[in-house]
């Protein structure tokens, strides 16, 4: 029998509620076009919300005249370094063979350089490796095992990435789904159909309870089973982006994954490749995004933003274009855009800055959030495209509320 795993929790995407939020030729809620945006503060540093609590020790190196993108990397080295984010770095969900990829960017604005890496396995700190790649060689990209053997000369310790908890979690879903989640046609093709919306309280249940022994004889801890039962029936994509902005008006960003969870070997999102996942123009500002990154590589979000604003668009105004390019890359297909969903993170070059999202949360319970350091740290809610939450790619039919009060 095939089990299905990944969908939406909660608050169910009502299609004809988010068509409503377009009018006649597809464009979403936003304010008025080329609206004069304040300036903002300096120096300051946004990210996305998994660097939060990295803030504390950034923003003072930042405004004590440090490097902008010294800063930056900074935070997002916090979330590579910590072995209980299964998002980035050590202990990064692995892909379906059970190996941990690595992905990263950077841009430097004061020199207007860039260094990438991608599919990197064995090296943690793969954000800084970028910056190595922009310091010490002339390429802008490196992947694979020769980025690999250009970070162990550089000083870089290979190590095992995948930690005993990130393992068992990848040993439950090995012993739950077959190895073909992400085989088949995307949302893209034009053969794909939306899942049947038949949820069977019983069926559901069922699983939860299978997993649940499974993990127990894995030899997960009882605390951590939720945890991990959660991660396979939805495996969560991780990112973290960060931009720092000092008082001098010098910007830089950054961008660092460990990529889809269960992902095809040698799969790379967005968040290697300038432009999508990150781009940083001295003269404007500096954008990053995570989410669902086959689908910003088709519109080089973060590019599209930073040029948007270049010609005097509002932050918020150039991310919620990028927003609609991804849409319309759909037709606003409402049944096919319920399993996308993308947050951009945008600074411009004068402390104006942005978050907004394609739908408002990934699950109604988790609100899509901007991390924000000018001297006050906070999260802000971004401003959404669409109303409502994302529902998880691949597909499957919605769980029953009543098992999800069960199992929480």
């Amino acid at each position: 029998m095939t089990i299905s795993r990944r969908d939406f929790l909660g608050t169910a995407v009502a299609g004809s509620l988010s068509l409503g939020l377009l009018d006649s030729k597809g464009n979403g809620q936003e304010s008025k076009k080329n609206e004069a945006v304040p300036s903002g503060k300096r120096p300051i540093i946004i990210c996305a919300h998994n660097g939060y609590n990295y803030l504390d020790d950034a923003y003072p190196f930042l405004a004590a005249g440090g490097d902008t993108l010294d800063a930056a990397l900074k935070v997002v080295k916090g979330p590579e370094d910590d072995p209980n984010d299964t998002s980035v770095g050590l202990g990064g969900l692995p892909n379906e063979e059970g190996v941990v990829e690595l992905d990263a960017c950077c841009m430097h604005g004061p020199t207007r350089r860039a260094g990438s890496v991608g599919g990197v396995r064995n090296i943690k700190n793969v954000s800084q490796v970028a910056k190595a790649v922009m310091n010490h060689t002339g390429h802008v990209m490196l992947v694979g095992e020769g980025a690999e053997r250009f970070a162990v000369a550089q000083g870089f310790p290979r190590e095992n990435l995948l930690t005993e908890h990130s393992r068992k979690i990848w040993l439950l879903w090995k012993e739950y789904h077959s190895t073909g989640d992400w085989w088949g046609p995307g949302l893209a093709d034009p053969h794909w159909q939306p899942p049947r919306e038949k949820p069977q309280v019983g069926l559901w249940q069922e699983r939860y309870r299978r997993l649940d022994e499974i993990a127990a004889n894995l030899g997960i801890a009882p605390e951590f089973r939720n945890e991990a039962v959660h991660k396979v029936l939805f495996p969560p994509t991780g990112t973290i982006h960060c931009s720092a902005l000092n008082d001098k008006g010098e910007i830089s960003g950054c961008t660092t994954t460990s990529g889809l969870a269960y992902k095809l070997p040698g799969r790379l999102g967005d968040s290697p490749i300038i432009g999508a996942g990150c781009y940083t123009d001295q003269d404007v500002g500096s954008v990053g995004a995570t989410g669902s990154g086959e689908e910003n590589i088709k519109v080089a979000g973060a590019h599209t933003i930073v040029e948007n604003m270049r010609r005097g668009t509002s932050p918020q105004d150039a991310g919620m274009d990028a927003l609609k390019r991804i849409a319309r890359n759909y037709n606003n297909d409402m049944k096919k855009l319920q399993f996308v969903d993308m947050v951009y993170y945008i600074l411009r070059k004068d402390g104006a800055y942005a978050g907004v999202s394609l739908w408002d949360s990934y699950e109604a319970s988790k609100p899509h959030t901007i991390a924000v350091h000018d001297g006050t740290k906070r999260q802000e809610k971004t401003v959404a495209l669409f109303q409502g939450a994302s529902r998880d790619f691949p597909p499957d039919p919605k769980v029953p509320a009543e098992v999800m009060k069960e199992f929480k």
